[in-house]
């Protein structure tokens, strides 16, 4: 699907685009627009500290793998509240993530963040896309983030793509860490990312969930920030599956395979219910 780039000259602001996606009701479409946003950024130094501080990584020098999803978030909302998008921004389920650092993620830009949607299927509980994010530097692609997300409201014609599972690799006990109960806020407060479905147990019910339940993509950082022994500089990618979601507060597991040029490592909480399955492998 050839994309028709639209350049912003700054990120775009958060607040009306939630005001935006809360009036947004039911599906208006079976087809994605070839919209697609780009726009420059750069890195605030202490923004990045407070990143790190919240998901464990050290000050390498480099950027967390995950942290261009951050710098990618007011675009990402602009486009899934565009009245092109046909799919209403509540309600949908990010199923999977996969991120690809393709060079070293160093400096604080200036970056160039794109934008799009792709890949459009069925699915057992209705139908999947990708958000396709991308990140540039005056060199070329560095980074590049797949989300695929599942919307409830739409079936397609067809039949899901089976997966294919890979054999099962030995894990060792890597890391635990406890969830606290406010990791949905104060991960909102640095990621742009209020969904209500992960700042309190009164905002979670009305969606169906008892409690708060904890950001996946602070599962994945938190996770990858443990495993920074097994990973690569650059030229790896990882893949993960958001399972069953982490209940706030909580005490999770990280369990890995050995460091080696392909593996994969699993998120757990009590009894053993597995919260996130991934794998990484170079590139």
């Amino acid at each position: 699907m050839a994309i028709d780039w639209l350049d912003l000259p700054t990120p775009p602001a958060l607040p009306g685009l939630y005001a935006r996606a809360a009036l947004r009701r039911g599906v208006k479409g079976r087809t994605l627009p070839s919209l697609g946003l780009r726009c420059g950024v750069n890195v605030e130094a202490k923004h990045l500290a407070r990143y790190r501080q919240i998901c464990g990584f050290l000050d390498d020098g480099r950027l967390p793998a995950t942290y261009p999803h951050i710098l990618a978030f007011p675009l990402q909302m602009k486009l899934l509240t565009d009245q092109s998008f046909p799919f209403p921004l509540l309600g949908l389920v990010h199923l999977e993530n996969r991120i690809r650092v393709i060079r070293q993620l160093g400096g604080l830009g200036p970056f160039s963040i794109s934008v799009e949607v792709n890949n459009l299927a069925a699915h057992e509980k209705g139908a999947v896309f990708s958000l396709l994010t991308r990140l540039h530097d005056q060199l070329g692609l560095l980074w590049e983030g797949d989300s695929r997300i599942l919307c409830r409201g739409l079936k397609l014609d067809g039949s899901p793509s089976e997966r294919s599972e890979e054999s099962a690799l030995p894990l060792l006990d890597v890391d635990s860490w406890q969830a606290p109960a406010n990791i949905g806020r104060v991960y909102a407060r640095i990621a742009g990312d209020y969904n209500p479905i992960h700042l309190s147990a009164l905002s979670a019910r009305l969606f169906g969930f008892p409690r708060a339940i904890a950001h996946g993509l602070w599962n994945k950082a938190r996770s990858l920030a443990a495993l920074s022994e097994h990973l690569p500089a650059a030229g790896y990618a990882v893949d993960v599956r958001f399972q069953k979601p982490v209940l706030l507060p909580a005490q999770v597991k990280l369990q890995a395979s050995e460091p080696a040029a392909h593996g994969q490592f699993s998120l757990t909480g009590n009894n053993d219910l597995q919260h996130m399955a991934g794998r990484w492998q170079v590139i």
